[in-house]
C-alpha cells in the first residue's frame, strides 16, 4: 500500500510539473521589459514610454518598464527570467551570453549609417589636450562598468589608438550613466570622459549641457548597435509575436528615442567586432573582463 501511494504521489509531482511548464510556456498575461540605465531611471522610462504604448496596444497585454539599478542588474534580471525582454548594449548582452543561453531579435537601424552608432571622448572647452595620447596621466570618467560606449569602446581607443591603458597610463573613475559622464567633464571634476555620442548630442540638444563647456576629442569607430534579447524559455509562439511587434513597427514616436527608421533583425555573430574590442582590452588588463560564473 505504501509503495502505491508513492508510486500517485510522484505520478501527482510529475503531472503537477509538467502543468507548470505549460503554464510557464504559454502566452504570459503581461510584457515584462528591461531597460539599462544609461541615464537617470525617470529619464529613460520617459523616453520609452511611447514604445511600452505601442507594444501594449500591438500585443494586447500589458507592458511594464523596468529599469536596472546599474547594467549588470538588468542583464542578471534577463538571466534569471525575471524580464522577458530587454535591451541590451553589446557588452552586456556578451558578458550574459557566457553564462546563459539569450537570444537577440532586433535592433534599431539609423539613416546612412545602418545599425550602428558612436562613442566619443569629450573634454573641457579649454583643455590643452588635441589627442588622445594628450591624456596620459590624467583621470578619465566612464559611465558603467559594462556600457559599450560609456566605457569598454573609449577604453578601446585609447589603447589601440594612443597605447593608453587604464591604471597603467591614466586614472579611471567610473560614474555610472553617460549624462553624470558629460557633466562631470563640463565642470572640470575630471579631464576627459567617454559616452555615447547620441546622448552626448541629445543632452546638447536639449540644454543639459553647456556647448561652451565641452568638446569631442576623438570619436570612436562605428559600434554594433543595442540589440532587442529574449531571456531563455520563453514560449516560441508569443516570441516570434514580439518579433513582429518590432520588426514592423512604424509609430515614428516608438522610433524617436532610438533615432531609428526601423527595427531590423539580428543576430549573435552582429556584435563579434565588440568581442574584439573587449579581447584587446583584457590582453592589456587581465581584471578587465569578470569571468564568467
Amino acid at each position: 500500500m505504501l509503495a502505491i501511494c508513492r508510486r500517485h504521489l510522484l505520478l501527482f509531482a510529475l503531472l503537477l510539473g509538467l502543468a507548470s511548464s505549460s503554464f510557464a510556456q504559454g502566452r504570459p498575461e503581461k510584457l515584462v521589459i528591461g531597460l539599462l540605465p544609461g541615464e537617470s531611471a525617470p529619464t529613460v522610462m520617459r523616453l520609452n514610454e511611447p514604445l511600452r504604448l505601442y507594444l501594449e496596444k500591438r500585443l494586447g497585454i500589458p507592458v511594464e518598464l523596468m529599469v536596472g539599478a546599474n547594467y549588470a542588474a538588468t542583464g542578471e534580471a534577463l538571466r534569471f527570467g525575471r524580464l522577458d525582454i530587454a535591451y541590451l548594449g553589446p557588452v552586456t548582452y556578451i558578458l550574459q551570453s557566457r553564462r546563459t543561453k539569450l537570444e537577440p531579435f532586433a535592433r534599431p537601424s539609423h539613416e546612412k549609417v545602418g545599425p550602428t552608432f558612436q562613442a566619443v571622448i569629450i573634454v573641457p572647452k579649454d583643455s590643452p589636450a588635441r589627442t588622445l595620447a594628450d591624456l596620459k596621466g590624467k583621470q578619465i570618467a566612464f559611465g558603467d562598468p559594462a556600457s559599450t560606449s560609456g566605457t569598454w569602446v573609449p577604453r578601446a581607443q585609447l589603447l589601440e589608438q594612443a597605447g593608453l591603458a587604464s591604471g597603467r597610463d591614466y586614472k579611471l573613475q567610473v560614474l555610472g550613466a553617460h549624462d553624470a559622464v558629460a557633466l562631470a567633464v563640463a565642470n572640470k571634476k575630471v579631464d576627459a570622459g567617454g559616452l555615447s555620442m547620441p546622448i552626448y548630442n541629445r543632452l546638447l540638444k536639449e540644454g543639459k549641457l553647456d556647448a561652451e563647456k565641452v568638446r569631442v576629442l576623438a570619436e570612436s569607430p562605428a559600434i554594433p548597435e543595442y540589440m532587442w534579447t529574449f531571456r531563455d524559455g520563453l514560449d516560441p509562439a508569443f516570441k516570434e509575436e514580439i518579433r513582429k511587434a518590432f520588426i514592423n513597427v512604424n509609430d515614428p514616436e516608438a522610433l524617436k528615442v532610438f533615432r531609428a527608421e526601423a527595427f531590423i533583425p539580428c543576430v549573435d555573430a552582429d556584435v563579434d567586432r565588440v568581442r574584439g574590442w573587449i579581447e584587446a582590452i583584457r590582453k592589456a588588463n587581465p581584471d578587465a573582463v569578470p569571468p564568467a560564473k
